[in-house]
């Protein structure tokens, strides 16, 4: 699944970790969803999205999942 989290980090000038702290997951999590190796659950994806002020289709792309459906 594709994300603008790497994106909106960086904009927000935020390192993985203090992303991790601010979301309460870890480093690693972070880096994993980034490089789009780890999915995340729902309710951290709802965290890292209201955490930078958007909706979840702003920072998650779903497009790839939608013909699973």
């Amino acid at each position: 699944m594709r994300t603008r989290i790497k994106e909106l980090r960086r904009a927000n000038k935020l390192s993985q970790a203090e992303l991790a702290d601010a979301v309460g997951t870890t480093r690693q999590t972070i880096t994993s969803i980034e490089i789009g190796k780890y999915t995340a659950s729902l309710p951290l994806a709802f965290k890292i999205s209201r955490y930078f002020g958007l909706a979840i289709e702003e920072v998650f792309d779903f497009s790839e999942i939608d013909g699973e459906l």
